[in-house]
């Protein structure tokens, strides 16, 4: 080891950057935290990643709100239907 180091162009923070992904802080519930740290233990994966698969499956199935024209149309056709 030396006996000094020069850190006068050091950086604070991860020793490897990772590309993609952000650190955040978030506040979730005990039960949330619990329950996917037991499915993470079963599957082998970190539960970290099991919320990030369950978020990014939540966006996929989650749509935009309907417009006035695909109201009308999803309308129209039950209205056929039933009658």
């Amino acid at each position: 080891m030396k006996k000094d180091y020069d850190f006068s162009k050091a950086k604070r923070g991860a020793v490897i950057p990772q590309r993609g992904k952000t650190r955040i802080t978030i506040y979730l519930d005990d039960e949330v935290i619990d329950e996917f740290r037991e499915r993470a233990d079963a599957a082998g994966s970190g539960y970290q990643t099991l919320i990030n698969e369950a978020l990014r499956e939540y966006l996929s199935k989650s749509s935009k709100p309907i417009d006035e024209d695909s109201l009308r149309k999803i309308l129209r056709e039950e209205l056929q239907s039933a009658s």
